[in-house]
């Protein structure tokens, strides 16, 4: 039996469900983290000693790390097009969850931050508007590939789609201003058809 350990509003839990319900998975969804506590309980840290989520259990393994988890449940239950077969089609579709972890991430979280968790009056403005050119100049990038590609995985949505996919969500949804981006634009609106990227990722922004 699957379990997902996490809060629906951490971009990190809502890969691991986006991705469980691509792939049309039974599972118990556990309210773990932010408000909901529990990270630091002996229990949980027996499982996860870093206190953090999301955290899976598949009957007797544990896993942590939300992209780790991601490749486990794609490479487990997923079929192509969404998992492919063939290695570097795979690693292809793979690099960009770690370049959204690397490149993006951090200056995501102070712009995510900032923005939305941080009252008005105590935003550091310079430093979210140097965060928020910081991530343009990165999703350059993004835009010359899906240039050539519908999405980040190739011809069809996979599971290299999901990571930066879960951040598009508040990217877009932010009272910022952003350069256009077509290419970018035409991938997000096409996750926003699916009604797995609507139940998993589509909640409100807190």
């Amino acid at each position: 039996m699957l379990t997902i350990w996490g809060r629906e509003n951490s971009n990190n839990v809502r890969k691991v469900l986006w991705c469980a319900a691509e792939l049309e998975l039974s599972y118990t969804h556990l309210n773990a983290g932010g408000a909901f506590g529990k990270v630091n309980e002996e229990a949980y840290r027996s499982l996860n000693p870093n206190g953090l989520v999301p955290l899976l259990q598949d009957d007797d393994f544990v896993l942590w790390e939300s992209n780790t988890i991601v490749r486990y449940l794609a490479a487990k239950f997923g079929n192509e097009p969404f998992y492919p077969q063939d290695l570097q089609a795979r690693a292809s579709a793979e690099k960009w969850m770690d370049w959204t972890t690397s490149t993006i991430v951090a200056s995501f979280s102070i712009v995510f931050w900032g923005l939305v968790r941080t009252k008005p009056e105590l935003r550091d403005m310079a430093k979210i508007e140097a965060a928020i050119a910081t991530l343009e100049k990165h999703f350059d990038v993004v835009e010359a590939a899906l240039g050539n590609q519908p999405y980040l995985s190739g011809e069809a949505l996979g599971f290299g789609d999901i990571t930066l996919g879960s951040f598009a969500y508040a990217w877009f949804s932010m009272p910022i201003e952003r350069r256009p981006r077509p290419n970018m634009e035409r991938w997000y609106q096409r996750l926003t058809e699916r009604p797995a990227y609507q139940r998993a990722v589509m909640s409100e922004l807190t």
